[in-house]
């Protein structure tokens, strides 16, 4: 089943292209005449996708690809081009258009090419569905001692928060800034042995002591150790590394407004302002993060 919205100024083109797709069994469509009518008809009933012209009066195909993306962004939207629009063309598809069909080739590639589109979009849709129905995600990983890995990892954790929907904007920036706070002190403070109150002082020495650890051993072969689990009412995020424990007497004291000028204590701070809660294990090498729903 599929509902089809076509747009044309041109009568024969708006009636070619509704007899096409008219021939697939459970496929409706629906008819405008300019861009103004159509994103009227968006308003009034559902449709499953738009094919539209390019140049039209009082609105472009290009104005109403952008119009349908800002307020319709689950409707796709199939462009049919004619003989030198090839440039607009190029620039709807950069503003969020699914697909296009030369005007010339309507009877052979139009059904197809919707059939396609279709097919990608419900399986969007479909998916998002499924992940209203997800209840908790768990992710393991062992990094190497290579910063440039935590990002990635970062990226990862956020699309998890949101698809468990645990909190807003906002939200989801502390989160991640305190679990890439913890990865990088479990890799440099933790695995590698450096002080990072070292940058205060000499920050080239400081990065060029972290890269000649990281090829040098026991440093080298130590890994970080993190399992991130989001469930409906909270992410848990667990970080270990091999290195020897922090002396949990020697951490920092958040409190301590001094903190806020040092680098050393930067890393905690954030880590437990941002986080609900914050605990160590005995050993001093592993840290566990905990952000509870807003």
């Amino acid at each position: 089943m599929a509902n089809i919205l076509i747009l044309d100024d041109a009568a024969l083109d708006r009636t070619l292209a509704g007899k096409l797709q008219e021939k697939k069994p459970g496929w409706t469509v629906a008819h405008a005449e300019n861009g103004r009518e159509a994103l009227a008809a968006l308003e009034r009933e559902t449709f499953d996708l738009v094919l539209t012209d390019l140049q039209m009066p009082e609105m472009s195909g290009l104005e109403l690809v952008s119009a349908v993306r800002g307020q319709h962004a689950h409707i796709p939207v199939i462009l049919m081009t004619a003989h030198g629009s090839e440039e607009i063309a190029m620039h709807a598809l950069q503003r969020g258009a699914a697909s296009y069909v030369p005007k010339q080739n309507l009877a052979r590639d139009l059904v197809q090419t919707a059939e396609n589109v279709l097919a990608v979009a419900n399986a969007e849709r479909n998916q998002q569905r499924l992940l209203e129905c997800l209840m908790r995600t768990e992710s393991q990983f062992l990094l190497e001692n290579d910063p440039s890995l935590i990002p990635p990892l970062i990226g990862h954790a956020r699309q998890n928060l949101l698809r468990m929907n645990l909190c807003d904007e906002t939200g989801l920036i502390r989160v991640t800034m305190a679990l890439s706070e913890a990865l990088t002190l479990a890799i440099v403070k933790g695995n590698l042995e450096m002080d990072p109150s070292m940058r205060e002082t000499d920050e080239a020495g400081y990065q060029k002591l972290l890269e000649n650890r990281r090829r040098e051993k026991p440093y080298r072969d130590r890994r970080v150790h993190v399992v991130a689990r989001e469930l409906l009412h909270e992410a848990r995020y667990s970080v270990r590394h091999e290195g020897p424990g922090f002396d949990l007497t020697d951490l920092p004291d958040v409190g301590d407004p001094t903190v806020f000028d040092q680098i050393s204590g930067r890393g905690l701070l954030l880590i437990r302002t941002f986080m609900d809660q914050v605990t160590h294990d005995q050993t001093g090498k592993e840290m566990t993060l905990v952000k509870r729903r807003d």
